[in-house]
């Protein structure tokens, strides 16, 4: 039998995009924004009680799978969402995530903050943290070709 244990960790990750709050909560409050810079929804009911939902991984395995539920949402402010995450049948996570908008002088000023679960060292807070870095990236990626298509660029 394999060792089951539970490893408790929050973490936050903050990022200053060059995007009015408005354009930033756009990017988490639309799907087809949202599928820009975050895997694409096969559910996404964007309310307080709504789900947003996605699996997919690479051709060579595991299938991720995401389903998140939402729990307050102040536009262009606040999104606290939780969420699990399994890996092909297995639960590696369960998550409490707050995305929190603050504006700044021509720009937003984004903090995620995730409280996780991490179950049996199928995933791990560093692991996560990368993740959602690299995720926050993949953001701000989506304004500067935004921005870069506003101005004629190619």
């Amino acid at each position: 039998m394999n060792e089951r244990f539970v490893k408790h960790a929050t973490f936050a990750v903050e990022r200053t995009y060059a995007a009015s709050p408005e354009r930033v909560y756009q990017a988490w409050a639309d799907p087809v924004a949202k599928a820009k810079w975050f895997s694409k929804p096969e559910i996404f009911d964007f309310r307080v009680g709504g789900r947003e939902y996605s699996s997919g991984g690479p051709s060579e395995g595991p299938v991720f799978t995401f389903d998140a539920s939402y729990q307050e949402i102040v536009p262009e402010q606040r999104i606290v969402y939780t969420y699990t995450l399994d890996s092909g049948s297995t639960r590696v996570s369960v998550s409490n995530t707050t995305v929190e908008l603050i504006k700044l002088e021509g720009g937003t000023k984004l903090i995620f903050t995730e409280q996780g679960a991490f179950f049996d060292g199928h995933d791990t807070p560093e692991i996560r943290e990368h993740g959602t870095n690299l995720m926050l990236d993949a953001l701000g990626k989506a304004f500067e070709e935004e921005n870069g298509h506003e101005h004629g660029e190619k």
